[in-house]
């Protein structure tokens, strides 16, 4: 079945065009010469500082051993053994199978300090070379010549899931991959960025780990060149795809994706903190995580109020859900602001929505419950039906509404919902995705043959019972407001709701239409026509083209600019969605 008119030219993998020099370093044995091509004869201790989940034997085996060091000193040797480890971090991993609290350590507070002075005078008195290498390795000493290895968090987690990778220091290979994620979300990877923050100005190389035996390597300098022309310019990331239980076949045609998968069901195409991003050195690239951009040019990408607010972090997520010929997404609901901060560690909670970019016969969103519900008899079935051999008679207690094509759900944090089968969402929401209380999954077990979590009392804690038919239909269901209107485009307020922080406005045109920056990052997705360009409004960047539902970000930076259909979408009517933050 064709869900398009046209064939979609989706792009699976922008690029961030750098600078034209071919300035890319590829395989071990260009980068042993270049490194020692660069080092000075009196220079001898070279640090290889490593995200979690880079391969060290890789790096042994190619790039350590043929240097034919003096002294070779693996940082983690120096840090706590795995239980201690675990000890320490006890209280920020919970004992809950998916949720923990966000580390707030250092790395300095998972070695030991003895072991670290001794290894800090045995590189003083060593003579020739010394390699020191490992997750804090920096830790240690900056050394003379000083190489990030770094690699993308969808890639780490295709290694939790193949086996072939533990949580540092670990031996889980067999863990369940959602304990594995959640050590490395809520403690591994924020002493890593920590780290990797601090770094940024010190770094002679970066390195690129996320193919097997094949680094790709640039310069410092390059490094930081191509962060900070990514905020002078539109940019796209890579986006990346996972199938579910409930997942859908929308995305195969519209997407190009394999065909002989069962389904796909996310898309995460706007998610800084989860998809990487391609920088294109002349004729080769290399990718890195999108969060290095956010770390290093917060600023220029959110704008001042935006970073003032909420940090090195990016509010602002867009990614699809696709139920279509698939199933309901579970049922579910997300924490209030001062309940996740208070059991997680963040400072802001998921309000989001729900976008409906595709419609087939059927398709519903359930949204808030129905008037007169009885809460304890709600939960007594919900309690039942974790047990299993009960079905949750969600149709008694909850509002099911139907959807079409542009229709805006909005969802604001403690109000239940879910998307029904047929719809393909393009969810606009805050970034804090990790934490959904699943409420009723239907009966189903995950892809693994594991029942999927449910989180029924922190879901009681949170809901807003307030939320019942006639409120949710006043102010959730497809709230849209014209704006303005003239013969060459229309522009509404969908959303979202005025206890979001997120705005939406969205534009169906046939000739231009300006945009202004207002010192704020925006995130836009293509949600109807095939193609548009976007341009400077001062030429400070090159014209940008995107296609249909493709996600893309205008820095901040960037300033005011205008979208217009390009290409075959000349003379005919697009349309844009465009999210931001309030002031």
């Amino acid at each position: 079945m064709s869900y398009l008119t046209f064939k979609s030219k989706y792009n699976k993998f922008p690029k961030i065009k750098v600078t034209d020099e071919n300035s890319v370093v590829l395989g071990y044995k260009d980068i042993i010469n270049t490194i020692f091509k660069g080092m000075k004869t009196d220079k001898k201790v070279l640090v290889l500082e490593c995200f979690p989940g880079v391969r060290y034997s890789e790096l042994m085996e190619n790039l350590i051993s043929p240097l034919n060091p003096n002294l070779i000193i693996k940082s983690d040797d120096l840090a706590l053994d795995k239980d201690d480890i675990t000890k320490k971090i006890y209280s920020n991993l919970t004992k809950d199978r998916v949720f923990g609290v966000i580390s707030e350590m250092e790395i300095k507070d998972l070695y030991i300090e003895k072991k670290v002075i001794e290894a800090r005078k045995a590189i003083n008195n060593a003579k020739g070379l010394v390699v020191i290498y490992g997750f804090g390795a920096s830790h240690i000493t900056l050394g003379d010549t000083l190489v990030y290895f770094d690699l993308a968090r969808w890639e780490i987690q295709q290694r939790f899931r193949s086996g072939e990778l533990t949580n540092w220091k670990m031996d889980n290979y067999d863990l369940d991959i959602l304990r594995k994620y959640k050590r490395a979300y809520f403690v591994e990877w924020r002493i890593a960025d920590r780290i990797k923050k601090s770094l940024f100005e010190e770094l002679d190389y970066y390195i690129d780990t996320n193919g097997v035996n094949n680094p790709k390597m640039i310069t410092g300098k390059d490094f930081l060149k191509g962060l900070i022309q990514s905020v002078k310019t539109p940019f796209r990331l890579v986006p990346y795809f996972d199938p579910g239980i409930w997942g859908g076949q929308w995305m195969k045609e519209v997407c190009d994706l394999d065909k002989s998968k069962d389904n796909f069901a996310w898309s995460f195409d706007g998610v800084p903190e989860e998809n990487s991003v391609y920088m294109e050195y002349g004729n080769s690239y290399i990718e890195m995580p999108a969060l290095n951009i956010v770390f290093y040019q917060p600023i220029e990408l959110l704008g001042k109020n935006v970073f003032d607010r909420f940090g090195k972090e990016f509010p602002i997520r867009f990614d699809f859900l696709d139920t279509v010929k698939g199933g309901n997404l579970s049922l579910q609901v997300h924490p209030l602001t001062p309940y996740i901060k208070k059991q997680f560690g963040m400072k802001y909670t998921q309000d989001e929505s729900y976008y409906i970019l595709h419609a087939e016969k059927g398709s519903s969103v359930f949204l808030g419950v129905k008037e007169n519900v009885d809460k304890s008899e709600m939960f007594k079935d919900l309690r039942k039906a974790k047990k299993g051999n009960y079905r949750f008679p969600h149709e008694k207690y909850i509002n099911e509404f139907p959807a079409k094509t542009h229709d805006h759900f909005l969802i604001p944090a403690g109000t239940i919902h879910c998307s029904g089968s047929e719809t393909m969402v393009l969810e606009i929401s805050a970034t804090p995705y990790i934490f959904t209380f699943k409420l009723w999954d239907w009966g189903r077990l995950g892809l693994d043959g594991i029942p999927r979590p449910v989180h029924l009392d922190h879901g009681e804690k949170v809901i807003q019972w307030n939320r019942t038919t006639k409120w949710v239909k006043d102010n959730l269901v497809d709230q849209s407001v014209l704006l303005e209107k003239n013969d060459n485009f229309t522009e509404e307020r969908t959303g979202l709701h005025e206890l979001e922080f997120i705005e939406t406005r969205r534009h169906f045109f046939t000739g231009i239409v300006k945009h202004k920056a207002n010192d704020s990052v925006h995130v836009l997705n293509l949600i109807h026509g095939q193609e548009a360009i976007i341009k400077s409004i001062n030429n400070s960047f090159e014209p940008y083209i995107v296609h249909y539902a493709e996600t893309f970000i205008i820095p901040a930076n960037v300033g005011n600019y205008t979208i217009e259909p390009h290409g075959p979408s000349v003379g005919k009517k697009i349309g844009t969605i465009k999210a931001y933050i309030r002031n």
